[in-house]
């Protein structure tokens, strides 16, 4: 089997990773919500950043365009001018990409640990967010 997975979609070639990139953010997606359901809310906000990432970057692949990074906001913002999202989905990448050191590391705050700063709001509206923009990308890919 060749380095490419050779299967149309709307018309384009799509690589692997853009098919492992669905599939894992799919998981992190899951993992957000168990990590909520059983009270780690700082660890779901972590996951929640992760699916619209990967999805941003699986729909850049399929826009033949090479993706970098992990800012959200930068990458949806990269799209192109047709793709690009609504205010109110930038709006929701911004919510993630704040919580994406804090939510990581016990030095992202002055004092305390990451669990001393997240509620079970927080997850959902995290989660909420990673939904939104998953939903979006899935919709533009098709």
């Amino acid at each position: 089997m060749s380095a490419l997975l050779l299967l149309t979609l709307a018309g384009v070639f799509v690589t692997r990773t853009a098919f492992a990139r669905f599939r894992q953010a799919d998981a992190d997606l899951g993992l957000a919500r168990t990590a909520r359901d059983t009270g780690n809310y700082e660890w779901s906000l972590s996951p929640a950043s992760k699916p619209p990432t990967k999805q941003s970057k699986r729909y850049f692949s399929i826009c033949t365009r090479e993706a970098w990074g992990h800012v959200l906001i930068a990458l949806m913002d990269a799209l192109p001018p047709q793709s690009k999202p609504d205010a109110e989905l930038m709006d929701r990448a911004r919510v993630l990409d704040r919580h994406y050191i804090p939510t990581r590391y016990p030095n992202g705050f002055e004092r305390g640990a990451p669990v001393d700063f997240y509620s079970q709001k927080d997850a959902d509206e995290a989660i909420a967010h990673a939904e939104a923009i998953f939903g979006f990308c899935r919709n533009q890919i098709g």
